[in-house]
């Protein structure tokens, strides 16, 4: 016999788990989620282009101290808010991992 509070911490985890494997951009609250942790987004289409070539072109000069490469990936993901060739490229992206980590058999 299960106890009511286990079926409930059960559950909680469950939408944890759920919630940590997000990556992207969650267009109802406008901002962008890497897993657990998640940033607010400019409102500003012409903000959002800025700010992710600005991401893009700090990430080209990682090897610079401070600036780093991680910068490529995210001003990609803040840039496939916009523009649809980035969107296409993050989901095949996106498909090409879930594939990958999807259990043989």
């Amino acid at each position: 016999m299960t106890n009511v509070n286990d079926r409930e911490e059960t559950r909680g985890g469950e939408k944890r788990k759920a919630r940590a494997v997000r990556f992207g951009i969650d267009h109802a609250s406008g901002r962008l989620v890497l897993g657990s942790f998640s940033i607010g987004m400019p409102r500003s289409r012409i903000a959002r282009m800025a700010l992710g070539m600005a991401l893009i072109f700090c990430g080209v000069l990682g090897f610079l101290p401070i600036l780093g490469f991680w910068m490529l990936p995210l001003g990609f993901l803040v840039l496939s808010h916009d523009l649809p060739f980035a969107r296409r490229l993050r989901r095949r992206l996106a498909v090409w991992w879930h594939r990958r980590r999807k259990p043989a058999g």
